[in-house]
């Protein structure tokens, strides 16, 4: 993946504003992937505009949906489903595109798709996935680099995953709503956007019980219409833009944003010293214009554990912060990516295995970096709002993948970016 683009940032500014947090990626994504069950229009609200979308949106155009945005809304009508294949170029366009497999594989009892693309920050097996629509009735193969799916009609079945795995639980899911019978996930993934695409299956017919719980049992439906829908808060955007506040020791207001699932994040930022409040269930305010301090550990781990999508912005605040931190990382082996960059900028960080051990130092220093992944792009941009001259940050496409307009966000709230 290249891009021109590449984001310039003065640092030393501190940040104080207010931020309307934007839709959540994690839900948008497969919610569209849902209206392919729909047999009438869906109105997402709240879809944000990113690259990811984008693609999303183009999958649904391949496979014959009538797929329109006009701002942060796309109408999605799937009545004319044509095609059960996603090509190849596609899918390697977003990981997220093996959502998909199971919405298409309710929807037209087969579907055919290669295996997706999309930051490479480790090893993302669909084991899972493959498993659990074979003890739905499916039949898999693969051909020429593509898998293959067919079932002339799904059928309910228990389903364990042996870790909580959230493309796994989604996909089941889709898979279930139109199937024969009831399906039960156990050790099903408990994220909110879990919630949400539950949410959005509700409101078009289906029957879920339990979904953001350990267990969720869908009961099959003969169809599922279309509705309008708001998408969540992006808590992982709102993490980010919080690290931005805390790390130039500013403060910051996100609007639109849901507080409960910031919890894990807010935790870790109370433990530096950051002081935060929430407003009713849609605002959050840090305050970071104090003496802060390195909490000890942080170990990623599934909702409702410490995010490690919010663990890069997060080591970028804990390279400027007194004293030691410890990282262990438990979800992805290649997600460390960003420390070399960071320690471009004078970060001290040493890394063995899943560990990164990050001492706090007074000063970074400007340098030409590129983004390897989407969260390690949002922990440079983190990184180099603190630090002292100029950083110029390349292959910006990774952060269009999951932040809508970060330049603009930034900028008014005091940070001195932008893109050459």
């Amino acid at each position: 993946m290249s891009s021109g683009r590449k984001l310039l940032i003065r640092g030393g500014r501190r940040i104080e504003g207010e931020i309307a947090v934007q839709g959540a990626k994690n839900s948008a994504l497969p919610i569209l992937a849902a209206c392919t069950l729909c047999k009438g229009r869906c109105e997402i609200y709240n879809c944000p505009r990113l690259s990811d979308c984008d693609a999303a949106c183009r999958i649904l155009t391949s496979l014959g949906c009538a797929c329109k945005r006009e701002g942060n809304a796309v109408s999605v009508n799937s009545s004319a489903i044509t095609s059960g294949e996603v090509s190849e170029k596609l899918m390697r366009e977003m990981r997220s595109s093996i959502i998909f497999m199971g919405a298409l594989l309710g929807r037209c009892g087969r579907c055919r798709m290669s295996f997706p693309g999309g930051c490479e920050i480790g090893s993302r097996p669909i084991d899972f996935h493959l498993e659990a629509f074979r003890r739905m009735g499916a039949k898999i193969h693969e051909e020429h680099g593509y898998i293959v799916c067919t079932a002339a009609r799904l059928h309910g079945a228990k389903v364990s995953f042996p870790v909580p795995s959230v493309g796994a639980t989604e996909n089941v899911m889709l898979a279930a709503v139109l199937a024969e019978g009831v399906t039960e996930i156990h050790n099903a993934a408990r994220e909110p956007e879990i919630r949400d695409l539950a949410g959005f299956l509700a409101a078009c017919g289906a029957r879920i019980d339990g979904a953001g719980t350990g267990t969720v049992r869908i009961e099959g439906v003969k169809s599922l219409g279309g509705c309008a829908y708001t998408v969540m808060p992006d808590r992982i955007a709102a993490a980010t833009y919080l690290c931005c506040g805390a790390i130039t020791r500013g403060e910051i207001l996100l609007t639109h944003c849901d507080h409960g699932s910031l919890e894990p994040v807010a935790s870790v930022l109370e433990q530096t010293g950051c002081s935060i409040y929430s407003f009713g269930n849609d605002s959050v305010y840090l305050n970071a214009r104090k003496t802060l301090k390195a909490p000890d550990l942080i170990r990623t781990a599934p909702y409702p554990g410490f995010p490690t999508d919010a663990q890069p912005p997060i080591m970028a605040l804990c390279t400027t912060l007194p004293g030691t931190t410890m990282f262990a990382e438990t979800i992805f082996e290649n997600r460390y990516r960003h420390v070399s960059e960071l320690i471009r900028l004078g970060a001290k960080i040493k890394v063995e295995g899943q560990v990164a051990v990050v001492e706090g130092v007074n000063r970074l220093s400007g340098a030409e970096l590129e983004a390897g992944d989407l969260r390690g792009g949002a922990a440079m941009v983190t990184a180099a709002l603190f630090a002292e001259g100029t950083t110029k940050i390349g292959h910006t496409c990774y952060i269009d993948r999951g932040y809508e307009d970060i330049e603009s966000c930034l900028k008014s709230v005091g940070a001195d970016i932008r893109t050459v």
